[in-house]
């Protein structure tokens, strides 16, 4: 019934005036305003680096990459994000941890929340709260007053559920009924 006939003769194609850029080059691309990429770097803003994946925009989180080792302590007062492996001690304050998905961490840990994706081998001691994903392994003791470990997570160790200050107990709690 219907039917794609297609044309007797093939279009040509429309010559382009000759060009000295590349065809993957934008239109206003003049090779002779090119910097240097020192230059480039100078007007570059701190805030312009390209972040790791699920790292706030904070300028104070940092990053252990998956092709980094670390031995040793890693101490400070920021947020950290592990997609390495490290061998040793981690303790940041009452900032945030991460473990990524990919991170291999054989140590002791001190944090305000710590969030596990990957793989932790040591005691974990948490100001807030701790979270084990589904796809996390976490062989050590556990000491935070909140807890949250998904189906599908590994855990072997002991947890201990520590009060949390005046503070913290009623910075949840519902309003009173009107």
């Amino acid at each position: 019934m219907w039917s794609w006939k297609k044309p007797a003769t093939p279009k040509q194609e429309t010559s382009k005036p000759a060009s000295s850029a590349p065809s993957n080059l934008p239109a206003n691309y003049r090779p002779e305003a090119r910097q240097s990429a020192g230059e480039e770097a100078a007007k570059l803003d701190s805030r312009d680096a390209i972040l790791p994946p699920r790292a706030s925009s904070d300028p104070a989180t940092s990053w252990v990459g998956s092709s980094l080792h670390v031995k040793g302590e890693i101490s400070g007062e920021e947020d950290l994000l592990v997609d390495g492996s490290v061998d040793g001690r981690i303790e940041l304050g009452d900032r945030n941890l991460t473990i990524g998905t990919t991170a291999k961490v054989m140590a002791d840990i001190i944090a305000g929340d710590v969030v596990v994706y990957g793989e932790v081998s040591g005691n974990v001691r948490a100001r807030g709260r701790i979270e084990v994903k589904k796809e996390a392994s976490v062989t050590g003791d556990l000491t935070t007053p909140q807890i949250l470990i998904e189906d599908g997570a590994c855990f072997k160790g002991t947890i201990e559920i520590e009060k949390s200050t005046e503070e913290d107990t009623h910075k949840d709690a519902f309003p009173p009924a009107a």
